[in-house]
């Protein structure tokens, strides 16, 4: 049994009903079974009779929070945040990441890289993560295998390259037969690898060609008859998608142009071939993330939400990058599920409740009537919920319904003493709901590194050891 003001969006609204779903319990909770489900979710006085007795973790005046989803992290750029290229995305590619990312050539470097990374996962409390990999298998398998030691979640798969001038890629890359043998090589290893069930296991692959730059018309076709077959394991798709576009030499124009299609999207969606001619499978579908989504067509917005495709938000490397601002109104409005990403690399930020506070000042800015301030349960929402649903784990974790998982984070304000004054003296409404929402407003905004004390993953406590 674990006691504390309890923070979570309940059940299964979408992002514009948050705030309804919002549940408040300021002297709760949260009681978790052997195995390691939540058998309780309340106030403290109401606990039922037979769970009295439960061994008690009081967390007061702390709180307790669903555990963070990164909808959209970089393996192999863990020591690579703040890299200065002097430009923009594919600059940035060129002279700071891939010869970063081929550091993890070496296996010790690359063991290394997978402690430092998912002790950084766990500092910040984020338990669940769609993870873009090294090129490298043995990276890979150390990823996995740290990833496992540690107890977290992780959908992760090799980044996939088939193509690229620039010589800084060059040791990133596989001829088209490698990427795929590697591919079914990584899922037959990896997938549901710790449980043997694709519904019960923490480790998940996914097929991720980095960008359809990155690769040719015969390695999509190829990976889209790879998906075709492993759909049915629950095997995920992710990649990224409309992110910068920069006039003339962005990534959203010389997608276009290379492949001589009418949308980026298209690429992913089988119609790679001139004048977007269907030419292989979709990749596109409930297991499918596609991570930035800056500067989608509204077509292309109608697509994802038809195949229900999620986007990874990572406004955090929008604004590194010069990117530019996903438009949030016109985004969820599409009706496509929109999680929280660091895109850590080309973002400078671990944490997910810091990108939620940089979402937060992003769209307020946004001009016009485009401009809106998101309500603090939409930021948790975006940063929890969310990004179970886009992993299709919704059922699973994210929120503390009864039966679900018990992944959460003990947020301990004295830890923090800038959060713990802003809590205790911040202004407060006199209307109760008002003041709810103040509260979790301060907590989201205010939330550092420090601030989180404990982890759990399924009921266990992890750390960063």
């Amino acid at each position: 049994m674990h006691l504390g003001h309890i923070f979570h969006v309940a059940g299964r609204p979408t992002v514009q009903n948050a705030a309804d779903a919002l549940v408040s319990v300021p002297d709760g909770a949260l009681v978790v079974g052997d195995d390691g489900r939540i058998t309780y979710c309340g106030d403290r006085d109401e606990i039922p009779a037979e769970f009295r007795d439960a061994d008690e973790f009081d967390h007061r005046p702390g709180f307790l929070l669903p555990g963070f989803v990164d909808a959209h992290i970089h393996f192999p750029q863990t020591f690579a945040g703040d890299a200065y290229g002097g430009g923009q995305l594919l600059e940035w590619l060129t002279l700071c990441m891939y010869p970063a990312e081929s550091r993890l050539a070496d296996p010790v470097f690359a063991k290394h890289a997978a402690a430092e990374f998912c002790a950084r996962r766990i500092a910040v409390g984020t338990t669940a993560a769609m993870v873009f990999g090294s090129a490298f298998p043995h990276a890979q398998d150390a990823l996995f295998s740290e990833t496992r030691r540690r107890g977290l979640r992780m959908v992760g798969g090799r980044g996939i390259q088939t193509t690229g001038e620039e010589e800084s890629v060059a040791p990133l890359l596989t001829s088209e037969d490698e990427a795929i043998r590697l591919t079914e090589a990584e899922i037959d290893t990896w997938h549901a690898a710790d449980t043997g069930d694709v519904d019960t296991a923490l480790l998940h692959v996914a097929i991720v060609p980095r960008f359809s730059l990155s690769v040719t018309r015969e390695t999509l076709r190829n990976l889209g008859e790879l998906y075709d077959s492993v759909r049915h394991r629950g095997v995920y798709f992710h990649s990224h998608l409309n992110e910068n576009n920069r006039p003339g030499t962005g990534e959203v124009d010389s997608t276009k142009q290379a492949y001589q299609v009418n949308s980026y999207l298209d690429t992913y969606d089988g119609k790679f071939l001139p004048g977007s001619q269907v030419g292989g499978k979709s990749m596109l579908g409930r297991r499918s993330i596609l991570a930035h989504c800056v500067h989608c067509q509204d077509a292309e917005l109608r697509r994802l939400a038809q195949t229900g495709s999620s986007i990874a938000h990572c406004p955090v490397s929008q604004q590194f990058l010069g990117s530019g601002t996903m438009p949030w109104q016109r985004t969820i409005a599409s009706g496509v599920t929109v999680a929280a990403g660091t895109d850590y690399g080309g973002g400078d930020e671990w944490s997910i409740p810091r990108v939620l506070a940089a979402a937060f000042k992003v769209h307020i800015s946004e001009p016009g009537a485009d401009g809106v301030s998101m309500h603090p349960a939409e930021m948790l929402f975006t940063g929890t919920l969310a990004g179970a649903r886009a992993l299709d784990m919704e059922n699973r974790f994210g929120n503390f319904d009864l039966g679900k998982e018990a992944d959460f984070v003990v947020v301990d304000p004295a830890r923090e003493p800038a959060l713990e004054s802003a809590l205790a003296q911040g202004i407060r409404s006199d209307d109760p709901v008002l003041a709810r929402d103040q509260t979790l407003f301060a907590l989201l905004m205010g939330m550092g590194e420090a601030a989180v004390a404990q982890v759990y993953v399924q009921g266990r406590r992890v750390d960063d050891r």
